[in-house]
């Protein structure tokens, strides 16, 4: 049997910065995927955060 190759397509979670540095109680977090060939660093979007109620930036933790 043929070994199946492993994807390069992996989950990824999301947790906004602004909160994290204000020290305010809850987190913003989002779960997506991404191409590990395409974009080997780590990934930075713009989400919304309900918490504060405006956009912010997002950054992928391990």
């Amino acid at each position: 049997m043929a070994k199946k190759a492993k994807g390069n397509r992996v989950q990824v979670i999301l947790e906004c910065t602004e909160m994290k540095e204000s020290g305010m109680a809850g987190t913003s977090r989002y779960v997506t995927t991404k191409n590990r060939k395409n974009t080997p660093e780590r990934l930075e979007l713009k989400k919304y955060n309900p918490i504060l109620k405006k956009m912010t930036l997002h950054k992928e933790i391990k």
